[in-house]
């Protein structure tokens, strides 16, 4: 028994998030899909608290989602759970508020709601949202590419990069083709002119 204390108190957090039930939270937790990870958050009114601050504590959350109510239990002292932010709270006369899963719409809010920010957040969180969010955009990116070498990306740039002596007789055509085109205009505007002198 003693062993198995010692290693619930080794997995304990030092600052648990301290949430009530009827408090408004949103908990950012670490999903895992197949082999990445990404941060989901969930946010919602806390229906209940249980366990107490011991390692089997555990807080229901409950939100509404397209119409249809949805509820997650969350392990206070899990190490997935990397922050809790208390948006609002308010005074309730019960522990645990089962009975919102039958309202809807007004009446289902609280009463005697207040704005009491706090932000609760493992040691260590940011580093780890950080890292989770630079892992998601270099997906995005490789994403990107292998989209764009399907569309034949590719073989654009292939023919876009060209020698210098490729390059250098293309301007000389160009410039070519404009001393070209300045020098038509202005000899049909000079025969104009002598017409209209000799008329």
């Amino acid at each position: 028994m003693d062993k198995l204390a010692t290693v619930a108190q080794s997995s304990l957090k030092q600052n648990p998030p301290l949430v009530k039930p009827g408090d408004t939270v949103k908990v950012y937790q670490i999903v895992r899909e197949g082999t990445k990870e990404r941060v989901q958050i969930f946010e919602g009114v806390v229906l209940s608290v249980k366990g107490g601050t011991g390692i089997s504590a555990t807080f229901t959350v409950r939100k509404i989602s397209f119409g249809y109510g949805v509820e997650r239990t969350f392990p206070l002292h899990s190490p997935r759970v990397l922050k809790v932010e208390r948006i609002k709270s308010s005074n309730t006369r019960r522990s645990k508020l089962y009975y919102l899963r039958e309202l809807t719409g007004k009446a289902a809010r609280l009463k005697n709601e207040k704005m009491d920010y706090c932000l609760w957040e493992e040691k260590g969180a940011e580093e780890k949202l950080e890292q989770i969010e630079e892992a998601v955009a270099e997906e995005a990116e490789a994403r990107a590419e292998e989209k764009a070498e399907e569309a034949g990306d590719v073989v654009v740039e292939e023919t876009v990069a060209q020698t210098d002596e490729e390059k250098a007789a293309i301007a000389a055509g160009v410039e070519n083709e404009v001393k070209s085109d300045d020098e038509t205009p202005t000899e049909v505007t000079r025969h104009e002119e002598q017409d209209k002198v000799e008329k």
